[in-house]
């Protein structure tokens, strides 16, 4: 039975200055982003479209400020409205901890649809470029997450060779290093996945519904190995939040897939 390192959450320290693993993965992600992004604005449809590295980095500006608006927007509605309502300052209190991925989505969203009305670009278009660019991202924040010792797993079988013990839980409990799971399956796989689907032609809309399912239905899976939130607890069904959210992710995502689909047959008949 392993037991979590419990790593010193500053990576360096320059006098007063004091700079975070967190915030370095962060760093990682925005920068996998731009190298990832760029070469697909290199290949086709996208460089005979016009695109170029600078609509990529403008794309990222707009997409940063998603993630943050909508990151943690999304964690005060969804996780905490009451102690929110009651003290509504804090919710500009973002140093103190609190983002939720499917707020930051769907403040990406946003963030796409207006880079693209200001550029006069499709909104699918956009969303079918960066879909592949957002899981080395997501896997970076996991290992953020491991590092800082937060979002521990369920209990697990201590003859588990990985089991481990999280200390900033609390117990001794042995359980799953859950963020480690959620960087295996929501960042590397769905990055490999989404990566092969993407090199061949898809209609406009595929590649962002390929997305949308994969993630949801590889969140909904990691989410029985992750502790659920203690203000919450397990919700109907024995779902977590976490589970329910992306419920909606993969409805979406097949109906999206369904409907481009059937648009770009139109369009060949």
């Amino acid at each position: 039975m392993l037991v979590h390192p419990q790593f010193d959450p500053v990576a360096l320290q320059i006098g007063p200055v004091a700079i975070h693993w967190y915030g370095l993965t962060y760093l990682v992600a925005f920068g996998l982003f731009l190298w990832l992004a760029s070469i697909r604005v290199g290949r086709s449809p996208y460089a005979d479209t016009g695109w170029t590295r600078r609509d990529v980095e403008d794309l990222l500006f707009f997409g940063v400020l998603g993630v943050i608006i909508g990151g943690r927007l999304g964690y005060v509605l969804f996780y905490k409205p009451g102690y929110y309502m009651a003290h509504p300052l804090e919710i500009f209190a973002v140093w103190k901890g609190g983002m939720a991925f499917h707020g930051g989505l769907l403040g990406v969203m946003g963030a796409v649809a207006l880079f693209a009305w200001q550029r006069k670009r499709r909104f699918f278009e956009v969303t079918d470029l960066i879909a592949p660019c957002v899981p080395t991202g997501l896997a970076s924040g996991r290992i953020g997450n491991f590092i800082n010792g937060e979002l521990w797993g369920r209990e697990a079988d201590p003859n588990l060779p990985w089991a481990m013990v999280f200390p900033q839980s609390g117990t001794d409990v042995p359980r799953h290093p859950s963020p480690l799971y959620q960087f295996a399956l929501e960042g590397l796989l769905l990055f490999v996945l989404l990566w092969w689907y993407a090199r061949k032609p898809r209609a406009t809309g595929q590649v962002s519904a390929a997305f949308l399912m994969g993630y949801g239905v590889l969140r909904f899976i990691a989410e029985y190995f992750r502790e659920p939130d203690s203000f919450l607890g397990l919700l109907a069904l024995n779902l977590s939040m976490g589970q329910w959210l992306c419920l909606p992710m993969i409805a979406a995502g097949a109906a999206l897939w369904w409907w481009s689909g059937r648009q770009a047959a139109n369009r060949s008949t």
